[in-house]
């Protein structure tokens, strides 16, 4: 009884503290001086469509680093095109994160932006499609279904399309997610019909010179067993993403951690400094930007 009690009696001053509180507000209303329509119009003016930007724009390519302004003013400055990259949660080895190829996506997308010019990139789609019911399934590794996967693909795009994006570039970084993503560039350009806008799935940036096996050779790094694969002693991680994450992230690949414990290599390539890590990093990326948006502009003219 004395609960029942309680219970009424806090509901009761919670009603009475609204009313109160519903009170002073339509006070405050009565006491604020009315605006004149000149000041309305302002008022409407800057939080309007049209409203001037009132500081210059961020140095970004990421659109969910920008203000919807600057997302507005690059649009009308005719930067119409837009990469959606797909990456995914799953085991990577004891050295670098589940997010891995998220990581990976962050540093050669903007790489592949810049180097363009006229690029700006969507929010990475971090989860791969697979089955969350998998009994055997790795701790960290997060699946969305293939279904699910494609839904989020097609509103994003028709996201993108409705605000004014002309061409949408998807590109996998894992690939689990490369018939997804073909098969949704497939299905939105037999709706669009390359109006007003087409989509374009870039599978160069995932297969030519595949995890970058023949430029590593070229730049003295040579994983053993000498074989194009990501994985070896079924470790699915090598010099390549590595040296990516790194990039963005050197943290990630617990560079002072595994210093400590003698284990700062892999695959057995000794990764020496962080330093230089993330300088072949930063080749690496400028070498699959290239790769990339040469093949951007042959399917944009096709």
């Amino acid at each position: 009884m004395r609960f029942t009690n309680n219970v009424a009696l806090f509901l009761l001053l919670v009603c009475q503290t609204s009313v109160g509180t519903n009170d002073l507000s339509e006070r405050q209303r009565q006491r604020r001086p009315p605006i004149s329509p000149e000041q309305q119009a302002a008022r409407e003016a800057a939080a309007g469509p049209n409203s001037p930007r009132p500081i210059d724009m961020l140095d970004t390519v990421w659109i969910e680093e920008m203000t919807w302004m600057e997302v507005r003013d690059s649009l009308k400055a005719g930067k119409t095109t837009v990469i959606i990259g797909s990456g995914g949660l799953e085991k990577n080895g004891p050295y670098i994160p589940t997010g891995k190829h998220n990581y990976v996506l962050r540093t050669t997308t903007e790489a592949i932006a810049r180097k363009l010019g006229t690029v700006l990139i969507a929010p990475i789609v971090t989860m791969e499609p697979g089955d969350p019911n998998r009994e055997d399934i790795t701790p960290g590794s997060i699946f969305i279904t293939q279904d699910t996967f494609k839904a989020i693909l097609t509103d994003m795009s028709t996201s993108l399309k409705t605000m004014g994006f002309k061409n949408i570039l998807m590109v996998a970084d894992s690939g689990g997610n490369v018939q997804g993503m073909k098969e949704v560039t497939s299905s939105l350009n037999s709706i669009w019909k390359g109006d007003p806008a087409s989509v374009y799935y870039i599978q160069e940036y995932y297969e030519q010179d595949k995890w970058s096996y023949d430029y590593l050779q070229e730049i003295g790094i040579h994983q053993q067993p000498d074989v194009k694969s990501a994985t070896r002693w079924d470790i699915h991680d090598d010099y390549h993403y590595e040296s990516l994450i790194a990039v963005v992230e050197p943290h990630l690949i617990r560079p002072n951690i595994r210093t400590q414990a003698g284990k700062f290599s892999i695959n057995q390539v000794e990764m020496e400094t962080i330093e230089k890590v993330i300088e072949n990093g930063k080749k690496l990326a400028e070498y699959r930007a290239k790769i990339t948006a040469q093949a951007i502009k042959k399917a944009m003219t096709q």
